[in-house]
């Protein structure tokens, strides 16, 4: 078996699904809008355009006429997916999941209307006027996000009435793709924020792997740690959630799915066709096979008997702190100097505030402490400079 697969987006979870495939024997086009982007260095070749351009991408999949198409990020012209399923190209998962994960508005109104899952009271708007109207009805704290956008660009929480201009138009401003509107929630009083990796299979079970804790700053995830505690009911339940939505999604791969834990149970919160960023602690090898290669298993049809825990791990983000032509990396010796740690340096060749351009990943054993744990991956990360 050896497919031709172009990915959509060569950021750094691009970049370690590359390799997992390349594990596989497989051939592997890296697309972005930029050259040199993380996967591009480690695929077979690579191609620079602009993926919300749909004559662009119309092109790039003529030219390479690949078996399968992975979308990797949000901003993508994603109708022309259902052209090339009709094409016999396989769009992963699917043309639907991508179509409707890449606009919050859609998964919402499919997990809150269609389905009937528990999620946070929530509007659209596409004035000032109507987001008013909205944050009034709803009552602050209330969470404003662009209905496409990714890594929390444009996410803040509303907390003063005197600041619906500033986040208002830091939503619109931060939109991705030709929507410009917002959805304004319901600040949940959650105690965890968890992603559920789930993993769909063309020929086999759906799979679920333990839960993943993660804290966010500016709607971006900064830490993640697995196992988390939780509920035998909370975690049925989750279990559930995601199933309904994925099977209603269609296709075979990985998911994340995020959910809030309050003391009333579990509220459905976003959905990611793909890798989840807070997944990368699965390199830490928490499981007996990380994200990254349960989605290569998925999409290419090979099995996936079970996923088990086998290590307690934690990931921290390494960030760049202003914008840049050229960086280097200093501290690699000083961050790897304690037992149990690694360090992904990412290759982005630019930098701004808040990029992550690596992660600093430590594991222990399944009774550590977590709080430590987690302490020491933000020490190690820490350790790490962008100069």
């Amino acid at each position: 078996m050896q497919k031709k697969i172009l990915l959509l987006g060569s950021g750094e979870l691009g970049k370690e699904l590359v390799i997992a495939l390349k594990r596989l024997g497989q051939t592997v086009i890296a697309a972005d809008s930029y050259a040199g982007a993380p996967a591009m260095q480690v695929a077979d070749s690579f191609e620079v355009l602009d993926m919300l351009n749909g004559e662009e991408l119309d092109a790039i999949v003529a030219k390479h006429k690949p078996d399968l198409v992975v979308p990797e990020i949000e901003a993508i012209r994603t109708e022309r997916f259902y052209a090339y399923e009709k094409q016999k190209i396989k769009v992963i998962p699917s043309a639907r999941a991508a179509n409707f994960t890449m606009n919050r508005k859609l998964i919402r109104d499919l997990a809150s209307k269609e389905l009937g899952l528990r999620t946070a009271k929530y509007f659209y708007a596409t004035t000032f006027e109507t987001f008013t109207k909205a944050v009034s009805d709803i009552g602050l704290p209330c969470v404003v996000k662009p209905l496409m956008s990714s890594s929390g660009k444009g996410q803040s929480v509303l907390r003063d009435e005197n600041d619906q201009q500033k986040v208002w138009e830091y939503a619109i401003n931060n939109s991705r793709g030709d929507i410009q509107e917002v959805i304004i929630e319901e600040f949940v009083p959650f105690h965890t924020e968890i992603t559920l990796l789930t993993v769909t299979q063309e020929n086999g079970d759906t799979l679920f792997c333990p839960p993943i804790g993660h804290r966010q700053e500016r709607g971006d995830y900064q830490e993640s740690w697995q196992p988390v505690i939780i509920s035998k009911e909370d975690f049925d339940d989750a279990c559930e959630m995601a199933r309904q939505v994925t099977a209603s999604l269609t296709g075979a791969g990985i998911w994340g799915v995020e959910f809030f834990l309050t003391h009333n149970g579990v509220y459905f919160s976003e959905l990611s066709p793909r890798p989840h960023d807070t997944g990368m602690v699965t390199l830490a090898g928490t499981q007996n096979l990380s994200e990254f290669e349960l989605h290569a298993r998925a999409i290419l049809g090979l099995p996936i008997h079970h996923i088990h825990l086998e290590k307690a791990g934690a990931s921290a983000v390494i960030l760049a702190n202003k914008t840049a032509e050229h960086c280097t990396i200093t501290g690699l010796e000083k961050a790897l100097e304690e037992p149990n740690t690694d360090v992904r340096i990412f290759g982005k060749p630019t930098t701004r505030p808040y990029r992550r351009m690596g992660v600093a990943l430590v594991h222990d054993d399944l009774n550590a402490d977590m709080n430590e744990v987690r302490k020491k991956a933000k020490e190690t990360a820490d350790k790490i400079s962008i100069q």
